[in-house]
């Protein structure tokens, strides 16, 4: 039976709850890997480095799953996603001796492809089962809010059973949570959701719209700004600058990642139900100021600890309504006939954005510290609301 004539309601239930699912695992083995790796030697330039085939093959995964799932079906890929995570958390639990930064950064390059093809799969998916556009940020806002929800959970999730059953037990509870959501999934889901009425080329993989190229380059300034100081430099300063504790740093970033999820899911009540590439570019102006704040203030004699937690509390505010507009606007802006084309162009940009900002933020917290690596991310956000601001409103069909 097509998925047109199933309810979408239930169609995009399913979709969302295998979102949540994968999103608690990958929160939590980000956290995991930061925070074990670090515990056992690593530097900051070496746990950087585990993520980097991670960040790696999701640009490549983003494009290539996006052309994949107009042929086979959003939630083909969608499923192949959660398949390949489990196979990577089932790598890591190889006796302890054995996890060389090779090894674990090929573990995270099948994590890495799992993500991105779950993340292009449920993306994509909206625009095939919400027809009112009208309606259309408010759902994917939702979907986009309670993800980064549930990744924040997956965060304090990974330190708490990092501290409370070690690394392999920790693994052992997500594959079995993932096996249970893909066995459900399969049986729920139309495996012919997305596929396009014409046979995608290759040569489809790359946005010819101008307005897409453009909000994908702030895309990729956006998260690399986020992520130089987010992913490495952050958790590592917090526990051993400041001393603190697996579960408090897990707890802090959860608690981060949580709040900045609840406010992704209202930013239509803040932004307005259809917002712009203006609105893309006066948020980014906003956001600019927040991290250059951020470091002027740790240079001084004030508590690291007061500023850093209020200072990311404010960013994450700001952030938040950034990526939801972003996020309106690709699934907006997307083609109707082969939406995975244009989706997965511009999360490839997101990806290489979160590439770039974790390979930088292990070299310049190692190299200079916090504070520059907020002062780098000051100018990458200013480049972000310099390509929002030549954005043009596509035509879109």
């Amino acid at each position: 039976m097509p998925l047109q004539r199933r309810d979408p309601r239930v169609q995009y239930a399913i979709v969302t709850g295998s979102y949540w699912s994968f999103t608690l695992t990958d929160g939590a083995l980000r956290m995991l890997i930061v925070l074990f790796f670090h515990e056992l030697g690593f530097s900051p330039l070496e746990v950087a480095s585990l993520f980097l085939l991670y960040e790696f093959f999701g640009i490549v995964t983003n494009l290539l799953g996006g052309w994949l799932a107009a042929r086979i079906g959003l939630n083909m890929t969608m499923h192949a996603g959660m398949a390949l995570q489990i196979i990577s958390l089932g790598m890591l639990l190889v006796d302890p001796s054995m996890l060389s930064i090779a090894y674990v950064m090929v573990a995270q390059a099948l994590s890495g492809i799992a993500k991105d093809l779950n993340k292009m799969s449920a993306k994509s998916a909206i625009k095939t089962l919400i027809k009112d556009e009208g309606g259309l940020y408010k759902w994917v806002a939702a979907l986009t809010g309670s993800k980064n929800a549930l990744k924040g959970l997956g965060f304090f999730l990974g330190g708490a059973l990092l501290a409370a059953f070690g690394f392999q037990g920790a693994l052992l509870a997500m594959i079995l949570l993932l096996g249970i959501t893909v066995v459900i999934s399969i049986a729920l889901l139309e495996r012919q959701s997305g596929v396009t009425s014409f046979k995608a080329k290759f040569t489809d993989l790359f946005s010819k719209s101008p307005a897409i190229n453009r909000l994908s380059a702030a895309r990729f300034f956006l998260f690399s700004a986020r992520d130089i100081w987010f992913v490495v430099a952050l958790p590592v300063y917090l526990q051993s600058q400041l001393g603190w504790s697996y579960t408090a740093v897990g707890t802090l970033l959860a608690g981060w990642v949580i709040a900045y999820g609840m406010v992704q899911a209202t930013a239509p009540k803040i932004t307005g139900p259809r917002p712009t590439a203006k609105s893309a570019w006066l948020w980014a102006s906003i956001l600019t100021l927040i991290p250059a704040m951020i470091a002027a203030a740790l240079l001084t004699d004030w508590s690291s600890q007061i500023v850093l937690v209020s200072g990311l509390l404010v960013f994450g505010l700001v952030f938040a309504i950034n990526s939801s507009i972003h996020s309106y606007l690709i699934v907006s802006w997307a083609r109707s006939d082969g939406v995975s084309l244009d989706v997965g162009f511009y999360y490839m940009a997101n990806a290489a954005g979160r590439l770039f900002g974790t390979i930088l933020s292990g070299l310049v917290y190692q190299l200079w510290g916090l504070a520059a690596c907020l002062i780098i991310a000051a100018a990458l956000l200013a480049l972000s609301a310099l390509f929002a601001s030549k954005t043009p409103t596509p035509n879109t069909d």
